[in-house]
């Protein structure tokens, strides 16, 4: 590892949707310079080998085309074979209480480092670089809105917004940079009553770490949430930096990051009009429960439009593996395939796909967007619920059900589809599209206001280690 180099310890939550952006911002500040420690948990890693994704070091492939990142493997504190989706609390305690001192011995062992860039839903990163003498980059992987609403839980709590057994239902107007916000439309986690979970544990010790960090990297674009970023600048040291994947930042290199197999569906999709295909997906991480799967199934076979439907293993329990209703598949044979992973980017790219039903995780949010496609909005958990309100809201380029989690129904399942794909109303989504597609992508473009943030990032994190 070249000396001359500053040297950062990368490090992702250990879940999909927080590794993906994490791999691609790896190489984005090896591009700029820097030499890169990136670290994985054993469990995930088992997990690339164990799906044929990697063979070994996912950033092998990498390296061999210049780009100066090294890769490192902890325990969280449980076995590989653990089954973390189906055991999701306990595995959360882990991170809660016991990642940090893996990471930890693994620090103190690297040469020379001279910054930490940790997901900010980690409860230590701001504790650990202090004691190294080193900057904490806290990495947001969800829009500045969510970041904002998560800072200023105190004000939340104060006005009864939040942390109560009867929380208030009225707008909430009083955050700075956010003008006004529905309760229905805050984090799933700020709309519980029960607020001592393992998860608010996290989260209300993560922020206390955000609120020492050094700087902040958003995998938002300025122009898309210029108020909230405004407001937070004021308070801290933060960088609209998005979007961050692959097609947007124009890499080649494919680092392995799926940890579900997937399937290829070009050719099937390369054999479909162009703009008629509805692509499903709920994720990587939230569950939906049997009965709402089967309206929604139901409702994807009245609507009568072809698609493509992610459904990983576990998307209702680990221990249901199918749980599509008796006779789907039959009834939709021939214009819809099922599959359990797919690459979304390119599924999304491909000109047959007209529309995505979402369950609006902050990463296929901003993939839909770059490709021009519409979305129909079913939100499950954390910052989905917030980040349907700034696509359906604010940006208009996507629609919601009227039922809501537990009580959407199959008939307005199918006319929404319909709508979406054939109607008037996917027309006026597609015309907005094209306005916030082009701002998201100008604002990647290399003079773009992400590319010159980005730019500023690296010189004032730079600048701290002459400080010091």
């Amino acid at each position: 590892m070249a000396v001359s180099k500053p040297h950062l310890l990368l490090i992702p939550y250990p879940l999909q949707g927080h590794i993906i952006p994490a791999v691609h911002l790896s190489l984005k500040l090896a591009a700029a310079g820097f030499s890169i420690t990136f670290v994985n948990t054993e469990a995930v890693h088992h997990r690339l080998l164990t799906n044929g994704a990697a063979r070994g070091d996912i950033f092998a492939g990498a390296r061999a085309a210049g780009f100066d990142i090294r890769y490192k493997l902890v325990s969280d504190g449980l076995p590989v074979s653990f089954d973390r989706s189906l055991n999701h609390d306990e595995f959360m305690e882990k991170l809660l209480h016991g990642f940090h001192r893996n990471v930890e011995v693994l620090a103190r062992r690297l040469p020379a480092l001279t910054g930490l860039i940790a997901d900010t839903f980690f409860v230590w990163p701001a504790t650990l670089a202090g004691s190294l003498g080193i900057p904490y980059v806290s990495f947001w992987t969800e829009p500045a809105l969510v970041f904002s609403l998560y800072y200023h839980m105190d004000l939340l709590r104060e006005n009864g917004h939040f942390g109560s057994d009867d929380n208030r239902k009225d707008t909430i107007t009083y955050l700075p940079g956010v003008t006004a916000i529905e309760p229905v439309d805050l984090m799933s986690y700020l709309q519980d009553t029960d607020t001592s979970t393992v998860v608010h544990q996290i989260i209300y010790k993560a922020f206390d770490e955000a609120r020492r960090a050094d700087f902040v990297l958003c995998n938002t674009v300025q122009e898309l949430e210029p108020n909230t970023i405004s407001a937070i600048q004021k308070k801290k040291p933060f960088y609209a930096v998005g979007p961050i994947f692959p097609t947007a930042v124009g890499r080649t290199t494919v680092v392995p990051t799926s940890l579900w197999t997937e399937s290829d569906c070009s050719q099937w999709l390369n054999a479909r009009p162009t703009g008629s295909v509805l692509y499903i997906s709920f994720g990587s991480y939230a569950h939906v429960e049997r009965k709402e799967l089967e309206e929604i199934a139901h409702g994807v076979a009245l609507s009568g439009v072809s698609f493509v439907w992610v459904l990983r293993p576990d998307v209702v329990s680990s221990e249901e593996p199918d749980p599509l209703p008796v006779g789907f598949r039959e009834e939709t044979a021939g214009r819809g395939i099922v599959v359990q992973w797919c690459c979304q980017t390119e599924v999304l790219g491909n000109p047959a796909v007209g529309g995505f039903l979402t369950h609006c995780g902050w990463n296929s949010v901003l993939e839909s967007v770059w490709n021009g496609v519409p979305m129909i909005c079913y939100p499950l958990l954390t910052d989905q619920f917030t980040n349907r309100k700034l696509v359906v809201g604010d940006w208009k380029v996507g629609e919601g059900f009227n039922g809501g989690r537990g009580g959407v129904r199959r008939e307005e399942v199918g006319k929404k589809i319909e709508g979406l794909m054939k109607g008037k109303e996917g027309e006026r989504m597609r015309e907005e599209l094209k306005k916030v597609r082009g701002v998201l992508r100008a604002a990647a473009a290399a003079d773009g206001s992400s590319g010159r943030n980005f730019e500023r990032f690296v010189e004032d994190l730079k600048g701290w280690g002459t400080k010091v």
